[in-house]
């Protein structure tokens, strides 16, 4: 049970904690402490739903299906330049980033949507996490019963820690984004983040 689990654990934060557009909300939403326990717990529960589906053999279906990835890869870069010009066109209004810090509330719906978004319209998500994670999964059955489903317990605990800490542990740094500059430099280099990703998917 523990070794199993401590596997998972440790194969779900190297897969999870990376430069990428899902963590770059989950931090900005942090920095402006807005909306952060849905925004973790969209990005968390997705993640359970997903390595569950790896851990229960759904990774099989995955792999055969390969046109649908396709149909999200391009879903999900025609977003990711959306997002990266939204935050470009942020960085370019001092104004708006010093509301942004001061307690202006975005409403909750077009956050939650860009954290579904940004979760379930990346094709890299559903070939690391289910086809991956399952696999290796697979890899810990014969040790002790039900030894993949204790691995995928440790990728989802792995999942629930990383975003928790992300979003709750974000604030932090607000007192280093107190002027609207550091904002500024912030939303470019979300606008960068998103444009790699959406690179990264484009070429394949």
């Amino acid at each position: 049970m523990l070794a199993p689990t401590v596997a998972g654990l440790v194969t779900g934060l190297t897969l999870i904690v990376a430069i990428g557009a899902q963590n770059a909300l989950v931090l900005r939403q942090g920095l402006i402490r807005s909306h952060v326990g849905p925004v973790v717990a969209i990005c968390a529960l997705s993640d359970a739903v997903l390595i569950a589906a790896g851990v229960g053999g759904i990774g099989t279906i995955v792999d055969h299906a390969r046109w649908v990835l396709e149909v999200v890869r391009w879903l999900g870069v025609a977003f990711l330049l959306w997002y990266a010009a939204a935050s470009l066109r942020r960085a370019t209004r001092p104004e708006s980033l010093a509301a942004a810090g001061n307690g202006t509330v975005e409403p909750s719906g077009p956050v939650i949507g860009r954290a579904i978004a940004l979760t379930w319209l990346n094709p890299h998500v559903y070939l690391d996490t289910v086809l991956l994670v399952g696999s290796i999964a697979a890899a810990h059955d014969g040790g002790e019963p039900a030894g993949h489903w204790w691995f995928g317990a440790g990728a989802v605990l792995a999942s629930v820690l990383w975003f928790s800490s992300l979003g709750y542990g974000a604030r932090l740094l607000a007192p280093l984004l107190a002027r609207p500059r550091a904002w500024q430099v912030l939303e470019v280099l979300i606008a960068i983040t998103m444009l790699f990703v959406a690179a990264r998917l484009a070429l394949g």
